[in-house]
């Protein structure tokens, strides 16, 4: 008895399958939601031609850090919320100045509902860190109004600010420690405690704490502490070559970096609105 002829199968079909059978173990994408390195840009003005005019300031004056930079739009401080075509406008500022608007800030029903006419996401995480800090200890009446966020800090130290007092004795921050040099393009960031680095952080890296951060090597990099509105945070570094520091918010950006403070080792903190440099005494 002939015993039927042996059924072939395409080449084509077995590429097929092994496909489906790779797609039935992977999934087609990866979806994660972590830390990213997103500014908020609140206005007090809603005028479009201004708001253009300061981005771009901003990118000439630190085109590294600032150029297609990702922001987010915080509307929260205008008397009236604009509506989608005036909103649409100050988008447009932001984007023809040089930066990304990503999306609005400050969830309320009526933002909300902004958000969702442009197709834009609402970042709502900003709104604690604010109303923290309206929550301060100090007086109303002493306390100057918030410029938008990030503000730069006041450059030059006042002959009144206070000499960096000692670290007061608190309770145990949990720490992150990080061993590794942090690379260009590299980003750790440390939640809910304060970290520490036992290397260089490079030119274009970027470390985050929502407490203090310690680097005990160079800091070519930008560092930003008390990233949920902690003003009582500090960054300490041996080596500071830095293109930013920032502490709740308030950041200062360095095109070339003061003789007093090039390569030696300091720590930078709050005094009220203004953050303040200074090199560490030498023992």
């Amino acid at each position: 008895m002939a015993s039927a002829p042996h059924k072939r199968v395409p080449l084509d079909t077995g590429a097929q399958l092994m496909r489906t059978t790779v797609a039935a173990v992977e999934p087609l994408i990866e979806l994660k939601f972590g830390q990213v390195g997103i500014a908020n840009l609140r206005l007090n003005i809603a005028d479009a031609e201004a708001l253009r005019g300061e981005i771009e300031q901003k990118v000439q004056a630190a085109p590294q850090l600032f150029r297609h930079a990702p922001v987010v739009l915080d509307l929260s401080r205008l008397p009236s919320l604009p509506d989608r075509v005036q909103t649409q406008s100050l988008l447009d500022a932001i984007r023809a100045g040089g930066m990304l608007p990503v999306g609005l800030s400050y969830s309320t029903t009526e933002n909300e509902q902004l958000a969702r006419s442009l197709d834009l996401p609402l970042f709502a995480k900003f709104r604690a860190v604010y109303e923290r800090q309206k929550g301060t200890e100090e007086p109303a009446a002493e306390t100057p109004p918030a410029p938008p966020a990030p503000t730069p800090a006041t450059s030059a130290k006042p002959k009144t600010a206070a000499k960096a007092p000692d670290a007061a004795i608190k309770s145990p921050t949990p720490t992150l420690r990080h061993t590794k040099a942090v690379r260009s393009g590299q980003q750790v960031y440390a939640r809910g405690s304060d970290l520490v680095v036992n290397a260089a952080v490079a030119n274009g890296a970027e470390v985050i704490a929502d407490g203090s951060i310690h680097i005990y090597g160079r800091l070519s990099g930008r560092a930003l502490a008390g990233a949920q509105g902690d003003a009582s945070a500090r960054i300490y570094c041996l080596d500071f070559r830095a293109e930013l520091v920032s502490i709740a918010g308030r950041y200062r950006v360095f095109e070339e970096i003061p003789e007093n403070l090039r390569e030696r080792p300091v720590q930078a903190w709050l005094d009220g609105e203004r953050l303040l440099i200074e090199p560490l005494a030498s023992s």
